[in-house]
């Protein structure tokens, strides 16, 4: 389906039960909604109603060109838009990467459209912008944002040799999987689209205040763009009820890796709630 938000086409997908809780699943890069296909199959047999669109730069029909309409506040805006769209008041959020970053933004400004928040991988902003600025550790791990944020020579290297580089991103999951990520991706200005949240971004990460909703955060051992330290500092940064899960043996890419895990700890927050 396709909803118009903020004067944007947005390309969503969206299944499960018409009347059952909503929830917001918001993917990051080099992703979209499809990498919720697994986890959200896993909620529909439990009665959930999911959203996942491809987010700012990714449906063609919301792609600007200006770097600084990438601005985390633009992406926030859109989430709140399109809730509005589809008539949810308040939703269980769900974000992975920068979709995580979207959905800490999302429930600490707008807490009351976030019934429960599980973010993925990236930790709040706040404890990852700390770390970044004390680890080495995190420094050498985020180092490749500095190449992402050059405009064209990003989009270079990333393309050459039929994508292989986007495809030396995606370790740990199988090469089908890898396949309905990189495909998409070979288009150069939905590439660029992706790339514009790292350009957006400047040097550090936007801060975001606390977040006082409900709240798990996955994280997986084996994640080679987020560290212990940024990961463990988390929870100094919200004041709902929390709980922080390791996903051991896992790499980034928690929601191909382990959709079970992952709905099951969507469907423990949201029981909560």
């Amino acid at each position: 389906m396709q909803i118009t938000a903020r004067e944007l086409v947005f390309d969503v997908q969206a299944g499960g039960p018409q009347d059952g809780p909503p929830a917001l699943l918001l993917h990051g890069f080099p992703q979209h909604a499809g990498e919720w296909e697994l986890v959200a199959s896993r909620l529909h047999d439990a009665g959930v109603r999911t959203y996942a669109p491809d987010q700012r730069g990714y449906s063609p029909g919301a792609r600007p060109a200006d770097v600084s309409a990438y601005a985390m506040s633009e992406c926030v805006a859109d989430a709140v838009a399109l809730l509005d769209a589809l008539g949810v008041d308040r939703a269980h959020v769900v974000g992975h990467d920068w979709g995580a970053v979207v959905a800490w933004h999302l429930a600490a400004e707008h807490p009351d459209r976030v019934r429960t928040l599980t973010a993925i991988s990236v930790p709040h902003p706040a404890a990852y912008g700390r770390a970044l600025a004390t680890d080495p550790d995190q420094q050498r791990r985020s180092a490749y944002i500095g190449l992402f944020q050059q405009e064209g020579k990003a989009e270079d290297l990333l393309l050459e040799q039929d994508g292989q580089r986007l495809r030396e991103i995606f370790t740990g999951i199988p090469a089908e999987r890898v396949e309905r990520f990189v495909t998409p991706m070979l288009d150069r200005a939905r590439l660029t689209g992706g790339l514009n949240w790292y350009r957006a971004l400047g040097r550090r990460p936007i801060a975001a205040g606390p977040v006082p909703v409900p709240t798990t955060f996955l994280w997986s051992d084996q994640d080679l763009a987020v560290g212990a330290v940024a990961a463990q500092g988390c929870a100094q940064h919200v004041t709902g009820d929390y709980r922080f899960v390791t996903v051991a043996g896992a790499s980034h890419w928690i929601p191909d890796e382990a959709p079970d895990e992952v709905a099951r700890e969507i469907l423990a927050r949201m029981a909560t709630a």
